[in-house]
């Protein structure tokens, strides 16, 4: 019985040893993650701010002919 109990823990040391080096994940520390870009213009802080300063200008020249 201590036998088996033997062979069985060796068995899962080596099973997890093995899973471990087959692993897809590098060690050490993970990857930056780049924030996703807003996928709408009203989510775009760059494109509001942008729309403020135009209608800003327009309010004060009147709006612009093309």
């Amino acid at each position: 019985m201590l036998l088996f109990l033997i062979v069985l823990a060796a068995a899962m040391a080596v099973g997890y040893l093995m899973w471990k080096a087959t692993s897809r994940q590098p060690p050490g520390p993970a990857p930056r993650q780049v924030p996703p870009r807003p996928s709408t213009p009203d989510d775009d802080p760059d494109f509001l701010r942008k729309l403020d300063e135009r209608l800003r200008s327009e309010g004060e020249d009147g709006p612009a002919r093309r």
